[in-house]
């Protein structure tokens, strides 16, 4: 069957339950609809209940809470940021909003996370070159715990402190601690294709109560103590509305039940692709201690043995109207950030060359998943002899 036959499969769309309505109704009755409320502040400790993380502040985005982030830890012109290159650019623009350079570093094969490897050679490198990174932004990526056990050794044998990307982790455990609980600061995001939603939205955690108090005021416009509107710093408009944060509140109720799907549906993936040549899902397993929300469901090509390409495959699951999108495309090879430092390379641009995500959104039925399955078939050529 070709597109016009069925709706579209989006690759992870919105799933919304069944008690999400009731909190924006109370919010709307109650004529709270402002960046203040009930619905704001009941979602945040909800957040630190699910992560075990002392506080929580919600923002309008993931990106937001970034930047704030990297301001807390006070990165500023002139610093330098080591982040991993195979990751969403929303990941490192904030790295710019404060004038800071970018470091970027390569990923290993099993995670496809930040290398530890490489980390090292790229923090000694640049206290040679006389500039030691201010901070290490580190990327949890598609729900994969990276490989904490070394980055945490090597960041306080530097004394680097972490700013943790778990937007695309929020679930994720690694000896069983969530993700996001890792770094100085933590960050998720809430955006529409998340394994949770608040349309859009996002959040910064931290142990520490005078980071999270200092997050609260800058997202704030950054009001004085003052009985008029004084301001003797920057600020910025970056705090969740009330009625979003509803949103939130039914979701956070579904997170296990959420994160049961997806890894579901990567488990049937792994199981239905296996007899396909020249393709895998992958990372197939999780490290020792890790366990990932598998946020989405991701497969190489071998080129030994399919003349298939990402794109080929990506164009024959459009015939059937599947959405389906290429792996990362590596930040130092993006346009804006020509010039920046890069350490290694060759890893995260393979997966990119090779790598695809497939449709992985938690209302997924049985039969959307094998016309997934079937298209990916279809898209496959003879075998490489």
């Amino acid at each position: 069957m070709r597109s016009q036959d069925h709706d579209r499969l989006f690759l992870s769309p919105p799933h919304l339950g069944r008690h999400e309505i009731n909190y924006v109704h109370k919010a709307i009755e109650d004529n709270w609809v402002a960046p203040a409320g009930p619905n704001l502040t009941g979602f945040e400790a909800d957040i630190c209940q699910a992560t075990g993380v002392a506080h929580c502040v919600a923002l309008s985005s993931g990106t937001a809470a970034i930047h704030l982030g990297l301001i807390l830890l006070g990165v500023g012109p002139g610093d330098e940021v080591l982040c991993p290159s195979f990751t969403f650019v929303a990941t490192a623009n904030p790295i710019l909003y404060v004038g800071a350079t970018p470091v970027f570093v390569d990923s290993e094969a099993d995670t496809w996370n930040l290398c530890p490897d490489r980390l090292r050679e790229a923090i000694t490198d640049r206290i040679a070159r006389g500039k030691k990174p201010k901070a290490l932004l580190l990327v949890h990526l598609y729900g994969m715990p990276a490989r904490l056990t070394e980055i945490l050794a090597i960041a306080a044998e530097y004394e680097l402190p972490i700013l943790e990307d778990a937007a695309e982790a929020l679930g994720s455990c690694f000896n069983n601690k969530p993700l996001g609980s890792f770094g100085t600061v933590g960050v998720f995001s809430f955006n529409g294709n998340k394994i949770l939603t608040t349309s859009g939205g996002g959040a910064l955690v931290t142990n520490d109560a005078a980071l999270a108090q200092k997050a609260r005021f800058l997202a704030t416009q950054a009001k004085d103590d003052a009985p008029h509107y004084q301001h003797s710093e920057v600020g910025y408009n970056y705090r969740l509305s009330n009625i979003l944060a509803g949103i939130g509140r039914g979701q956070m109720e579904l997170l296990c039940e959420r994160v049961k799907r997806r890894r579901e549906i990567f488990a049937w993936y792994k199981e239905h692709l296996a007899c396909l040549p020249g393709l895998g899902v992958a990372p197939a397993t999780e490290p020792a201690g890790s366990r990932s929300n598998r946020w989405l469901t991701t497969v190489l090509l071998d080129p030994t043995e399919t003349t298939a390409t990402p794109e080929t495959v990506r164009l024959q699951l459009e015939t059937h109207n599947v959405e389906s999108r290429p792996l990362w495309k590596p930040l130092h090879l993006q346009p804006l950030f020509v010039g920046a430092p890069m350490y290694g390379g060759s890893v995260c641009a393979n997966l990119f060359d090779r790598g695809l995500c497939l449709p992985s959104g938690t209302a997924m039925t049985e039969a959307d998943l094998r016309r997934v399955a079937e298209a990916v078939a279809e898209g496959l050529p003879v075998p490489v002899s």
